[in-house]
């Protein structure tokens, strides 16, 4: 029997998270010295699983400082947008299924614009996870702003509308 969303929710106590979807720190490199950011001190890793749902299909447009690693684990598709500083648009879908083109890891360098959302599909959500290093701080991410977004990206207005909050 394929677990619903709210048996993965509550299987890995996840919590929502600020982009939409929900989430759980799994990892911090704890017991390996911190590295000093120009934000602070970070952990030299950390990780998280990361959901979303039907009922929470989008995690909007956010920039992290930091390079972030993506792991499809189970469940329907996930396509990510990404716009890089030069406003290029590259488009990426984490599934399983390899032989159609998705990947099963995906690299975001820090100082990209990312954004997903949840393919459809028969699971009705899709988990992934990811390590991110320097470890995750809250205050090295930035939510996407749609004002600022679409001056910055016109050529992109759409889906930054479609993907940002008001």
């Amino acid at each position: 029997m394929q677990p619903n969303s709210e048996d993965v929710i509550a299987a890995l106590n996840l919590e929502p998270h600020v982009e939409g979807g929900y989430y759980r720190r799994t990892f911090q490199a704890d017991q390996q010295p911190l590295v000093e950011t120009a934000g602070g001190s970070r952990y030299a890793m950390t990780s998280i699983f990361y959901l979303l749902t039907a009922e929470s299909p989008i995690g909007r447009f956010h920039l992290n400082k930091s390079d972030i690693v993506h792991y499809y684990q189970l469940g329907d598709a996930i396509e990510y947008s990404l716009i890089l500083a030069d406003g290029t648009l590259k488009t990426v879908v984490m599934g399983n299924n390899v032989m159609a083109g998705e990947c099963l890891q995906l690299h975001v360098p820090g100082g990209v614009w990312k954004a997903s959302l949840l393919m459809e599909g028969s699971a009705g959500f899709g988990l992934i996870s990811e390590a991110v290093t320097p470890g995750f701080d809250f205050a090295d991410m930035q939510m996407g702003d749609r004002e600022t977004l679409i001056e910055a990206f016109v050529q992109h207005r759409g889906l930054i509308e479609r993907m940002t909050e008001d």
